[in-house]
């Protein structure tokens, strides 16, 4: 039995990609200490932002399983030293940081059920950032969702995680609301 085991006729076989067992979407409601609101993923964990820039009301939404986030960050137009012109354009150029990696970019106008109007930006390649948005009521509120992923796989060997991520912003732009519309 021992010599039928082995034999000279051994071809490499290609390398697979790791199984990724994707949980449910289930969401919660974001506590209620910002002048926005949203549902997020239930398998993540929203954790104050803690770079050196970082504002009061950025935040990251961690998914641990994935070693990935969504960077949420957030300014009040009225109180910001730039105007929303400059904010628009800030979003351009740090899309535009991925055009060395990215072969395509994508971008929508993407109007949501509740009325949100966002610019959608997806991007193709080995960049570190393949999904984000930016929404603005124009005269108030301005917040940008960026998706990271912190591992070293390719994109597509994430695709599967990736798409899920999308869904999951998509969710967050679809139940984001800003405080003061909450009140009226």
């Amino acid at each position: 039995m021992l010599l039928a085991g082995c034999s000279d006729d051994f071809s490499p076989k290609p390398k697979g990609f790791n199984r990724i067992d994707l949980p449910p979407h289930q969401y919660k409601q974001l506590e209620d200490t910002h002048p926005y609101s949203f549902e997020y993923s239930a398998h993540a964990e929203v954790l104050k932002d803690t770079s050196y820039i970082a504002e009061p009301h950025w935040i990251d939404i961690w998914y641990p399983q994935f070693r990935a986030n969504i960077q949420i960050t957030y300014k009040n137009i009225k109180k910001e030293k730039k105007t929303l012109a400059e904010l628009i354009n800030d979003s351009y150029k740090l899309k535009d940081g991925h055009n060395k990696k990215a072969y395509a970019i994508d971008e929508k106008i993407v109007k949501a059920d509740n009325g949100k109007v966002a610019t959608v930006f997806q991007l193709e390649g080995e960049v570190p950032s393949q999904f984000q948005f930016y929404v603005t009521d124009s005269t108030d509120n301005y917040l940008r969702a960026v998706l990271y992923f912190r591992t070293a796989l390719k994109n597509d060997s994430l695709a599967p995680v990736i798409n899920y991520m999308k869904d999951d912003m998509m969710h967050i732009l679809e139940t984001l609301e800003w405080k003061e519309e909450k009140r009226q």
